[in-house]
């Protein structure tokens, strides 16, 4: 009986746990990181380190009760997606009254830690990316416009804002660039993805550019994003925020990702569109940990 009802209790925690999205939190915080770290000269003390742990747990609350709150509102279009199908909201396997009652108590502990023990700034900025997502994008913008990734992805771009308001109290030039290159990326990284994934869409209902204006039509709008993406890669060095080592990096990748456009729009096929979408999250993910090698190493 106790070792039943331990399988149960542990079954619900993992599918609370399935709501907060991990894999997209854990790159939320990774990028928030890095906004902290690039705002502190130096090695941090240990007065900072401390507070640089209070915000990623904060903004990682904060982050999992707007991934809990959109899979309420998208459970319909979840059920109908088979990358979607497996979230418990979907399945019926929790209620809106208990994944509302989850997203809340994530987002008060969370907006209440970052504002008692980071700074105020740091949790109005956390809780207007949180209303930007769950609200903005997921209910308005997401079901109305195949522009929905683009205006949208300005939440998705907060992180490294977040975490420089964190360290500094304020917003800075350089988390505005740190934004700016997450707010580029975001479209040619979501648009593989849904190139590959058009018929789950198509069937969802949801205006995906691919659904809207064909498959030709995203592909030369990823190459695109790719150059303009490169461009905005670069002002970290051009500013002075990094130095050669992050520069190499940073060529290296764009020039990796303007090819996977190229190729991508010359010759589709759903394999290279997948190749495209894994290579995006590497490009991002070691764009800024080159960021963090090149903060501490020159």
């Amino acid at each position: 009986m106790i070792a039943n009802f331990y399988m149960i209790n542990m079954t619900v925690l993992r599918q609370f746990h399935a709501l907060t999205k991990p894999r997209v939190i854990q790159l939320i915080v990774f990028c928030a990181l890095i906004g902290m770290v690039l705002a502190v000269p130096g090695v941090p003390s240990a007065a900072q380190v401390g507070v640089a742990a209070m915000a990623c747990l904060g903004i990682y609350l904060v982050a999992g009760a707007a991934a809990a709150f959109n899979c309420i509102v998208e459970k319909g279009i979840d059920a109908k997606m088979k990358r979607t199908s497996w979230r418990p909201t979907a399945r019926g396997q929790l209620s809106d009254t208990q994944t509302l009652v989850f997203s809340a108590i994530l987002c008060i502990a969370g907006s209440t830690l970052l504002y008692l023990w980071v700074n105020p700034l740091t949790m109005w900025l956390t809780f207007a990316t949180f209303v930007g997502y769950a609200v903005v994008y997921t209910v308005i913008l997401k079901p109305l416009t195949p522009q929905n990734i683009v205006i949208g992805g300005a939440s998705g771009a907060m992180p490294p804002v977040l975490g420089w308001a964190a360290m500094t109290g304020d917003v800075g030039p350089e988390a505005i660039i740190l934004f700016l290159i997450i707010f580029l990326w975001t479209p040619p990284h979501f648009w593989a993805l849904a190139l590959y994934r058009v018929e789950d869409y198509r069937k969802s209902g949801l205006p995906m550019l691919p659904v809207t204006h064909g498959s030709e039509f995203t592909r030369l709008h990823i190459l695109l994003y790719t150059f303009v993406l490169f461009a905005a890669c670069l002002l970290p060095f051009v500013y002075g925020m990094s130095s050669w080592l992050y520069l190499a990096v940073a060529v290296a990748l764009s020039v990796g990702f303007c090819w996977y456009g190229w190729k991508l729009l010359r010759n589709y096929s759903d394999e290279l569109a997948r190749k495209t979408f894994r290579f995006s999250l590497i490009h991002l993910s070691a764009l800024f940990a080159a960021l963090l090698l090149d903060h501490y190493l020159l």
